[in-house]
Order: C-alpha cells, then sequence, then structure tokens
C-alpha cells in the first residue's frame, strides 16, 4: 500500500512527539495508529485526509494510553510482598516466620565458628562487632574476612539444596 509507505515518517514523528506525555512507548503509540487505521480502512475505507485522520488517531491513542495508566496498577510480585489486609496478615507472619527458621536452620548446619558468629549478626539484640568478638573469643579485626567466608559458605549451601533436581537417567 502507497498510503502506509507515506504516513510512516509522519507517524513515527507524532508518536516520538506524544509518546512521553503518555508515558508509553512511541513504538506501542504507532501500533495503536496501525490498528485504528485498519479498522477504519475494512470499515469506511482509507481516510479522505490521511495526515490529518493520523495526527488525531495518535492523539486518541495518547489519551487512551494516559487514561489506562491512571487506571493500572504495575504489579512487582518482590516489591509488593503478599497482599495487604486483615485477611493476609497472620499469612504473612507465617511465611515470615517459616523463612526465619529455615535460615537459622541452615546457619546451625554451617562448619566451625560460623554458626555462632552469623547468629550474633542475626541477633535480635544487635551487638556491635566489639560484642561479637569478645562473645566469640576473636579479634574484632577478623570478624569481617571471616564473616565474609561464612556467608559464602552459607549461599553455596543455600545454592545446592535450591537449585533443581537433576532428571533422573540423564546422562552426561
Amino acid at each position: 500500500m502507497d498510503l502506509l509507505e507515506e504516513l510512516r515518517p509522519l507517524l513515527a514523528a507524532e508518536a516520538a512527539a506524544e509518546a512521553p506525555g503518555a508515558g508509553v512507548e512511541p513504538a506501542d503509540l504507532e501500533q495503536g495508529v496501525w490498528l485504528r487505521l485498519l479498522e477504519h480502512t475494512r470499515a469506511s475505507g482509507p481516510p479522505q485526509q490521511p495526515a490529518r485522520w493520523l495526527r488525531s488517531a495518535v492523539r486518541a491513542e495518547a489519551r487512551g494510553a494516559r487514561r489506562r495508566a491512571l487506571r493500572e496498577v504495575p504489579y512487582d510480585p518482590v516489591a509488593d510482598g503478599p497482599p495487604s489486609g486483615p485477611e493476609s496478615c497472620a499469612e504473612r507472619r507465617a511465611l515470615e516466620a517459616e523463612r526465619r527458621r529455615a535460615l537459622h536452620a541452615a546457619v546451625r548446619r554451617l562448619p566451625g565458628r560460623c554458626p555462632g558468629l552469623l547468629s550474633a549478626l542475626m541477633s535480635r539484640s544487635d551487638p556491635t562487632y566489639r560484642e561479637i568478638a569478645g562473645a566469640l573469643g576473636i579479634s574484632q579485626g577478623s570478624l569481617g574476612p571471616v564473616r565474609s567466608r561464612c556467608l559464602g559458605c552459607l549461599r553455596r549451601m543455600l545454592m545446592a539444596e535450591v537449585a533443581a533436581p537433576e532428571l533422573w537417567g540423564k546422562e552426561r
């Protein structure tokens, strides 16, 4: 179609101009306008004044995108967490308690001084490095390197537990 090739640069420019105000990508606006043009062409043929029609269609798509943005709420399961409300408070507390129990159980399985050190670091009393070093009988300067090794060990241990199991009978 000659009309499409003729309108493509104008549509790209109009969409690029309207997209930031609508909070969408220019390509999304372009796609919506192409669909409008297809529907319009099927219903009543090509527009009489294509450039004018295209400009109004881009603005209409941008208005629609702004309206949708006001109604839609993005969902981020990591940041949002479980839904808030009276019915989910008990569930949330139970999940957090289970997470803490699993972490403390993993820390207890660590070798050497790691269980004592990481338990002290996770303590609700929030002891200082000086207090932890005194309780464990090690120098305060070595707490950082030991902590780093312990966290690395914990990370490797948890990754091995969480890793997806391999298929049985899988050849290597």
